[in-house]
């Protein structure tokens, strides 16, 4: 589910109630955050099944005046390496001006009858600061038929550093508004 808001404390209550090892999550993220204020965050916890195995994780996203912080935090089953289960858990700061997109899909129902206003059934924030890129390709070709010359490669390159899928559905409409909330506080933050 996920939670926004505006402040410190705020966001360790956030935390918290998501239930995800809150004192593991809440000291990255407050270690990642420091003495700066909180502009806004959200926290966002998602389970997904992997084989016959049940994994959950949870995304922090905070917004301080200078900086984009992205916490993640996932569980593993114990293997090879570990006789016991165990967490891991990574932050990631990002000045803000070196953020270069903050993408906001939405999916509504019936958009011939959209009426301003009415909340999506799903979104996906995607943001970008040219840590991870993803190039696709495929062989470029002309408009003749039986051509059969090599026209080299066409495609395009997709800044795709984070991107989150928050649904009316799975996580609730609050989880949708907060996510269109923090969208909106980061997409402000980084037109200044």
């Amino acid at each position: 589910m996920a939670k926004t808001g505006t402040t410190t404390q705020g966001l360790r209550a956030a935390i918290e109630r998501s239930g995800y090892y809150p004192a593991l999550v809440a000291e990255a993220v407050e270690a990642a955050v420091g003495g700066e204020p909180v502009v806004s965050y959200l926290v966002h916890q998602e389970t997904t099944f992997d084989s016959n195995e049940v994994r959950r994780h949870v995304t922090v996203l905070v917004l301080t005046g200078t900086r984009f912080i992205v916490s993640h935090t996932d569980e593993q089953a114990a293997d090879n390496t570990s006789p016991s289960p165990y967490a891991t858990t990574s932050t990631e700061s990002v000045k803000l001006d070196q953020i270069s997109s903050v993408v906001l899909s939405r999916v509504v129902a019936n958009p011939e009858s959209y009426t301003p206003g009415t909340l999506p059934r799903e979104v996906v924030l995607t943001i970008g600061w040219g840590a991870v890129s993803r190039i696709d390709l495929e062989p470029a070709a002309c408009g003749d038929p039986n051509c059969d010359a090599d026209h080299g490669y066409t495609g395009s390159s997709t800044a795709d550093d984070l991107s989150l899928r928050v649904s009316e559905a799975g996580d609730g409409p609050d989880s949708v508004r907060q996510t269109l909330a923090f969208a909106q506080a980061l997409s402000e933050a980084t037109a200044r």
